[in-house]
């Protein structure tokens, strides 16, 4: 796999024709996704589809088996990871594991205020709600001062409401730091309606586009269904076409 970079003006990440298979099991297939600067693009599709594989690739922590991938210079990530695990007797509040990063006592306050959680640096990380875990994690990635942001089901464990509020909040965040936003959604469930790109992705990408252009389009209401709320779509995935490798008849593969 051929891997460069672009000038500053260009995608932060451009790749091409991106393949990728493992025990004899095609998990993508000549994947074409592209990253502005400033974009929220949001990753959709089933358990198996190999969105975590293309993210991985994506951030050149997987080689793919074919493809190209170009990069901006110095790219700068913050990742907020599906899961995390944390052993519910350690005393770690959240003030001192956001300072894990590096981060000093100001820019840890910055990031608590900018994720709308001001109060909770006492407060101690494995008795923290669904949601104040979310925004402290949300808080790490934005500590790394990133051109991208990664985020990995970002609103797993927060009830229907809490969901709605964080998206919002995600961006906002894009619009104060500028960044570029990936997001991952989890088994076809809510998709943010301000998300600049929607691309589905099941071993190949099936469908893409611009919500607010396409939101009234048959096809994209055959996919996303019609909006609930202000800020988020619901997604339903109808899979009626086939193909000739057979790769969508396999949807709920354990790679996610």
């Amino acid at each position: 796999m051929q891997s460069s970079n672009v000038a500053l003006d260009q995608p932060l990440i451009k790749a091409r024709d991106i393949c990728f298979s493992r025990a004899n099991k095609i998990i993508l297939d000549k994947v074409d996704i592209e990253i502005l600067p400033a974009q929220i693009l949001t990753l959709i599709g089933p358990n198996g589809a190999g969105k975590t594989t293309l993210v991985r690739i994506l951030l050149n922590l997987v080689n793919a088996d074919s493809g190209s991938i170009v990069t901006k210079p110095n790219l700068s990530v913050g990742y907020m990871p599906q899961k995390l695990s944390l052993d519910s007797s350690m005393p770690l509040n959240v003030r001192r594991f956001l300072a894990l990063t590096g981060a000093n006592k100001a820019e840890v306050s910055e990031a608590l205020e900018r994720v709308k959680v001001p109060d909770i640096g006492k407060h101690v990380m494995a008795q923290l709600s669904g949601g104040e875990l979310q925004r402290v994690m949300l808080a790490r990635a934005i500590l790394r001062k990133p051109d991208l942001l990664v985020l990995d089901e970002p609103v797993q464990g927060v009830d229907i409401a809490g969901q709605s509020t964080l998206y919002r909040l995600i961006a906002d965040l894009r619009g104060e730091l500028g960044c570029a936003v990936l997001m991952i959604s989890h088994d076809l469930h809510l998709v943010m309606a301000q998300t600049d790109t929607v691309v589905c992705l099941n071993h190949h990408v099936c469908c893409q586009g611009h919500p607010e252009n396409v939101s009234d389009d048959p096809a994209f209401l055959e996919l996303f269904g019609r909006q609930t709320d202000a800020g988020v779509a619901i997604y339903t995935h109808h899979h009626d076409h086939s193909h000739d490798n057979g790769i969508c008849d396999h949807p709920h593969e354990s790679e996610t």
